[in-house]
């Protein structure tokens, strides 16, 4: 019996090989590029799973390898740049998966936000950008505000986000994004201030469990570069029922009604307000934070959930362990990947801290604004969320990410064309 996972996140496919071992399946990793998984890769016996490169884009190709494996019972996609592709395979085959249409949704932020406005479930709708020359800016004024965000309806990893704050700054976002490639199209959306946090849910048959909040520690404004990340964030017992409500209100709203969820939230003064929902567990450290600190293998309810059965982490208790935190290890400047100092001192540090990378040497790193950029992530533990916080920035400021500028453009000896 095998389950099928479609690409993977950058950590956790140890916990996932584990936990379809733990239930008697056979795992099968789908990549067009191994080497993205070499950490995982390398710290799992050589059997462990199978491993097949093939273009995970073509869902022609993917749905044939597929139909030919033996005893497949269930398909994995936990990326949301293979979210829809994953929905189209699970229908194609037949096989345990959510609504694609709930899916879809969340791949449309834009559309997220008037759903849940319809809901009463936000205070501002989202304005797609369209037209040309004072149009757009004047409709986007009427419409959302300021302060606004506006950014890519299908975006990932903070990219394509800018704050506007006045006119001027409005008029300027536009043009910048004019010159983007975006994953899906251009809106507007009411800025919302207050600390932004991560629920991490499951829900089954629609309901949703809250197995904990991360907190998300941000850059200054006006970017939202991800930086330092803690789980769980400790909650008076009536908020955070107040949260899991809230929680299964929004996922119903948009149809999600199993699998796990990772909604980010800012906490503002008027109550929660969504910044976006996606349907997976949580990227970077957090599946393996969870696995941690709820002192349960998370992983096990994907694939119960891939096969369609009631995964038990919906009314296990948890007996948990250490809280966790980590930080994101961003360069001082764009360049070259060259590597990391101050390892060696990780060893002698609070919080058992160590390094995750991400980035191999001679890796570009070209954008230093969102989550492009980190070359790696300093993970400790502490008894708290807060003194695990304390341990990771510790540890953090210990390490120095390196990059060496890039190499300017050879000379070619001929004049460009228009030069």
């Amino acid at each position: 019996m095998s389950v099928v996972c479609l690409e993977s996140l950058t950590f956790g496919l140890g916990h996932l090989t584990r936990a379809a071992d733990a239930l008697g399946e056979r795992l099968t990793l789908l990549t067009r590029d191994p080497s993205f998984y070499t950490y995982e890769l390398e710290r799992l016996p050589k059997d462990a799973l199978d491993v097949v490169e093939i273009d995970t884009f073509d869902i022609e190709r993917v749905t044939g390898l597929l139909r030919h494996t033996p005893g497949l019972r269930g398909l994995i996609s936990s990326t949301d740049t293979w979210t829809l592709v994953g929905a189209e395979l699970t229908d194609r085959l037949g096989l345990p998966g959510p609504e694609a249409a709930a899916l879809r949704l969340t791949r449309d932020k834009a559309a997220v936000r008037n759903r849940l406005h319809d809901a009463g479930l936000t205070r501002g709708r989202a304005a797609e950008v369209t037209g040309t020359g004072t149009e757009p800016r004047e409709s986007l004024l009427k419409e959302v505000g300021l302060p606004a965000v506006v950014k890519d309806s299908a975006g990932t990893g903070s990219q394509n986000v800018w704050l506007v704050g006045d006119e001027p700054e409005l008029v300027a976002a536009l043009d910048e994004a004019t010159g983007r490639e975006l994953k899906g199209r251009l809106f507007a959306e009411p800025y919302f201030s207050g600390p932004v946090y991560s629920a991490e849910t499951f829900t089954w048959s629609g309901r949703t469990r809250l197995l904990g909040v991360s907190s998300r520690l941000m850059s200054p404004e006006p970017y939202f570069r991800e930086e330092i990340t803690a789980f769980p964030v400790a909650f008076p017992q009536a908020r955070r029922a107040m949260l899991e409500r809230w929680l299964g209100e929004v996922l119903a709203a948009i149809g999600y009604t199993d699998r796990f969820a990772h909604v980010e939230f800012v906490l503002t003064t008027g109550g929660p307000e969504v910044v976006e929902i996606n349907p997976r567990i949580g990227g970077a450290l957090v599946g393996e934070g969870m696995c941690r600190a709820l002192g349960v293998n998370v992983y096990e309810a994907m694939i119960e959930a891939a096969l369609g059965r009631r995964p038990r982490l919906m009314d296990a208790d948890l007996p948990g362990g250490p809280a966790v935190a980590f930080v994101l290890g961003y360069p001082a400047a764009p360049g070259v990947f060259t590597g990391v100092t101050g390892l060696d001192r990780l060893a002698d540090m609070p919080g058992s801290p160590a390094w995750y990378p991400v980035k191999r040497v001679g890796d570009p790193v070209e954008h230093l604004t969102d989550s492009r950029g980190y070359a790696g992530i300093v993970y400790a533990e502490a008894e708290t969320a807060e003194l695990a916080t304390h341990h990771a920035v510790a540890a953090s400021n210990a390490l120095t990410v390196l990059t060496e500028p890039f190499a300017p453009p050879e000379a070619t000896g001929r004049e460009a064309s228009g030069g």
